[in-house]
């Protein structure tokens, strides 16, 4: 009872625990990364059979102090040094610990994963819990030493050996599972045995390392892992804020090998030690780059324009229908009366010149098929599945004012996946100039030519499609020939313009421009 009442055995007790608590972290860390190693449904018993020996152990040294105190007594002297029996523990201990530590390191580092065949191989719960053990036996009698030099009461020692172990069985388990889930904490960790490694092996050695440089390093050393974690969440939570599709399609894009412009700054071809090169070619990433981005467009950004659709009007003659038909490649086409607006139909090309042939002129019959209108703001997803069910025809794209806007063929969603195939009458709309120099006419796809260009940001929600729009929207007008606009390492210069429109540009890195 008078100690219970005697102020100084509290502020002892208190004052226990808590170095206690800070001797028994490195062992609380040693249980965590080898628990790691069990199945999960032995880990938690790991854990509390871990502490409890712990507890144990320290609880029967402190009731064999006397026996303890002779444990400072040398056995033997090599060259002139003495060790006691307390040396050895620390020295072959401290030995261990290195050998340990540096084996993980050594695993994580090379990437040394534990799998046979399917299954992943865990260790036995015996050698875990053996290894536990040999390390409770050092950093038992680590703590307990310490204990005896801070009271002299041994109820107060033990009752803060009991409080201490408490405290660390109720933190393991989210040590445990908050170093599981950050690789860099259990290196860091590992560091931290292999100090305190070091540290034992010096006191078995008999030179003093004081504790208060260890704890500082260690300290320093968590601090600066809080910031590179609070980093890491703050780019995880601006990540999260982009749509999964894009996330998903990045992170695959990028295990294909694709690398942005900062990226290959950061890392050049030429460097020393490059990486072998891609085993996906540049087209193959393009194509599975369309492919990812599919579902994000609408139809307006893959249709064939209205300015270079190819129709025929059942006003015109014959001869100038038929010279219309063998001008242009195509084999489907729009028929109206007067004006694009007013579709009758659309009809192959070889009806419409049997019509031609047969009676001289067109007149809407069993050859005009019924049109397939779908809105421009339709996903491609969406318009695939109609040109499906559409049996080879091709879909007319309106506005919202039902103006017709361009076509959609099942040629536009090919390019949209794999580049531009160009028909006879026309050019590529993205053309290779020279060294970082491109022209690309103001029609151009402006998802192509991202993915190109390796360049982001080009395409945003609800704004343009094409290059034409995306300059429009940059300079806010009409822009006039040979103004620039710059863009993320790239300089878009205003090629041709005429009173309407944008038609073309020219697009140079940087580098090239400069």
């Amino acid at each position: 009872m008078e100690l219970l009442t005697d102020p100084a055995a509290w502020i002892g007790l208190a004052t226990l625990v808590v170095l206690e608590i800070v001797l028994g972290i490195d062992n609380l860390i040693f249980i965590a990364i080898l628990a790691e190693k069990l199945p999960p449904h032995q880990r938690e018993r790991a854990r509390v059979i871990g502490l409890s020996l712990a507890l144990l152990m320290r609880l029967g040294l402190l009731s064999v102090i006397s026996w303890l105190v002779t444990l400072t007594t040398p056995l033997f002297s090599v060259f002139g040094m003495g060790f006691s029996g307390r040396d050895l523990i620390l020295l072959l201990g401290g030995l261990f610990l290195l050998f340990k530590a540096t084996s993980e390191l050594h695993e994580r580092l090379e990437g040394v994963q534990h799998r046979a065949t399917a299954t992943v191989a865990y260790s036995s719960f015996s050698l875990v819990v053996a290894q536990i053990v040999v390390l409770d036996a050092v950093f038992s009698l680590d703590a307990v030493i310490t204990a005896v030099g801070m009271v002299d009461q041994l109820p107060v020692m033990m009752a803060a050996v009991v409080i201490s172990i408490g405290v660390m069985l109720l933190a393991a388990r989210p040590l445990t599972r908050f170093v599981n889930a950050h690789p860099t904490v259990v290196v860091l960790c590992l560091s931290f045995l292999l100090m305190i490694g070091l540290s034992l092996v010096a006191e078995g050695l008999g030179f003093h390392l004081p504790k208060g440089y260890l704890y500082a390093a260690i300290g320093f050393s968590i601090l600066i892992e809080f910031f590179n974690q609070r980093a890491r969440r703050s780019a995880d939570r601006h990540e999260a804020r982009l749509p999964l599709r894009q996330r998903t399609a990045e992170r695959v894009l990028g295990l294909l090998g694709h690398r942005t412009p900062a990226q290959a700054t950061a890392q050049p071809d030429d460097a020393a030690g490059a990486a072998a090169a891609p085993a996906f070619a540049a087209e193959e990433r393009h194509m599975v780059g369309g492919v990812l981005r599919l579902a994000e467009r609408k139809v307006r950004s893959i249709m064939t324009l209205r300015a270079d659709i190819s129709w025929v009007d059942v006003e015109d003659d014959g001869e100038t229908n038929r010279r219309k038909l063998l001008a242009a490649p195509h084999g489907i086409y729009p028929v109206c009366r007067g004006a694009l607006d007013q579709v009758l139909g659309v009809a192959r090309a070889k009806d419409l010149l049997g019509a031609i042939a047969e009676k001289g002129w067109l007149e809407p019959n069993g050859w005009l098929r019924q049109p397939v209108f779908v809105p421009e703001a339709m996903p491609v997803l969406d318009a695939i599945a109609v040109l499906r069910g559409a049996r080879g025809q091709l879909l007319l794209v309106t506005d919202e004012h039902g103006l017709l806007t361009g076509i959609v063929t099942p040629i536009d969603v090919l390019e949209a996946i794999a580049g531009e195939f160009p028909d006879e009458d026309e050019t590529l709309e993205i053309q290779p100039l020279d060294d970082g120099r491109w022209k690309v006419a103001g029609t151009a796809d402006l998802h192509l030519l991202e993915r190109q260009l390796a360049v982001d940001g080009l395409v945003r929600d609800g704004a343009a499609d094409t290059v034409a729009g995306f300059l429009l929207q940059a300079f806010g007008r009409l822009p006039l020939h040979g103004e620039a606009h710059a863009h993320r390492g790239y300089t878009f210069t205003v090629e041709q313009v005429d009173a309407q429109r944008i038609r073309s540009a020219v697009v140079a890195r940087a580098q090239a421009a400069a």
